[in-house]
């Protein structure tokens, strides 16, 4: 028979499930602007590509964006893309339970449109690296790109991908009352106002 005091004595909590409360709760806005800093970044590359093809008119293997103009080889590579898909996903996937209500529903759409454009990275990087091409192209080749030029292709999902984030972040930071007071971490710029309307209400 257990001793009664035994009972009263909690489990501790796994390192990894209290990193992932932190981060959902004290740590929730670094990690935000940390994952925004990443995402912002990729999605500049695409766009400054895209300057290069449509604007300054340069060959399509020649616009490589920001990286690929000071290092060619390292935008050549599967492996780049690959990482970054993975980041944005991992990230979305991590600093979901930090959001509540509307802000939640727009940050899952992201989540679930990033994990179909993972997976088409994820693709090319399974080409890049067995050298077994599909849908009978000479170089990898995703779903995507059976209509779609790569370059189109992946800055519209990453465009799809910004938009919902970015509604995401304005309700995160600007909730209604009903999610104001679900809210645990500090990201709001007027959570206590809501809560109180709220509670009162």
């Amino acid at each position: 028979m257990s001793h009664p005091s035994s009972l009263a004595v909690p489990y501790p909590a796994r390192p990894t499930l209290r990193l992932m409360e932190s981060l959902n709760s004290r740590w929730h806005k670094a990690a935000l602007y940390t994952l925004m800093v990443i995402v912002i970044f990729h999605w500049a590359e695409h766009l400054v590509q895209a300057y290069q093809v449509f604007v300054l008119h340069w060959p399509r293997k020649m616009s490589m964006g920001i990286l690929g103009m000071y290092y060619p080889w390292l935008m050549s590579t599967e492996a780049l893309h690959y990482g970054f898909a993975l980041v944005m996903l991992i990230g979305l996937w991590v600093l979901r339970k930090g959001f509540v209500g509307t802000s939640h529903k727009w940050w899952m759409v992201s989540f679930w449109i990033q994990f179909w454009h993972h997976f088409e990275h994820l693709i090319l990087f399974y080409q890049a690296n067995t050298h077994h091409y599909w849908f009978g192209g000479s170089v990898p080749t995703s779903i995507g790109q059976i209509w779609f030029p790569r370059i189109e292709l992946h800055l519209f999902y990453n465009t799809i991908v910004f938009i919902p984030m970015v509604a995401a972040m304005y309700y995160h930071a600007y909730p209604p009352a009903r999610d104001a007071v679900k809210m645990v971490c500090s990201c709001s710029r007027h959570r206590h106002t809501a809560a109180t309307d709220a509670l009162a209400a």
